[in-house]
């Protein structure tokens, strides 16, 4: 594969779940025969559809859009990608206008890999879910073993780095911490860097 490969815009929702007192996340595994993450559990998310455009930015903070901003994609594309995956994967929804997205982390893929992606990661709560968070019936088979597990013991699962960086940056969320701008892994470029998003 060329060094090349076209970059697509993505976005994937980490789902956080509070009852019982301690947060948990919904996550599943790729197929073992996936070019992209095989056998890797990840949140629920992938690209951007051109029928995602123009989308909805009602669900996102002005913070929010203001940070995702400048793109080729408008933030609400982003948004509406991100909850259009949630329920293709997951067999999740929201009800019409009570989704809140918290855009938190951005990874680009870095060259060599079989696919690229320019991934937004937002943060949202079970809390207003439309759907029985227990039910995955309506589920696509991209994703197997879906679950909610506790942040401390996702960790333990065979995870791309980026999703335990992501895994990371929820923790401190979920303890109260904050975020001096979005994390922003950045492989667009020879040189990977990182920066925050302000």
């Amino acid at each position: 594969m060329s060094a090349d490969e076209p970059i697509r815009d993505a976005a994937t929702v980490v789902l956080v779940r509070r009852d019982g007192g301690v947060p948990r996340v919904l996550m599943g595994q790729r197929g073992a025969g996936a070019v992209f993450m095989p056998s890797k559990y990840v949140f629920p998310g992938g690209g951007v559809d051109a029928g995602d455009l123009p989308g909805d930015a009602s669900m996102l903070d002005p913070a929010c859009i203001s940070r995702l901003a400048g793109g080729a994609t408008p933030p609400g594309a982003l948004a509406t990608a991100a909850l259009r995956e949630l329920l293709e994967e997951t067999g999740q929804s929201f009800s019409p206008g009570s989704a809140r997205l918290r855009y938190i982390f951005r990874a680009i893929t870095p060259r060599g890999r079989p696919r690229r992606f320019d991934a937004r990661f937002f943060l949202a709560e079970a809390g207003t879910l439309a759907t029985d968070p227990e039910d995955f019936a309506g589920a696509s088979d991209e994703l197997s073993h879906l679950h909610w597990i506790g942040l401390p013991e996702a960790r333990a699962l065979d995870l791309p780095f980026v999703t335990e960086v992501v895994l990371a940056e929820v923790t401190n969320l979920m303890a109260g911490g904050t975020q001096p701008g979005v994390p922003f892994f950045d492989n667009s470029g020879p040189v990977p860097t990182f920066r925050r998003i302000t």
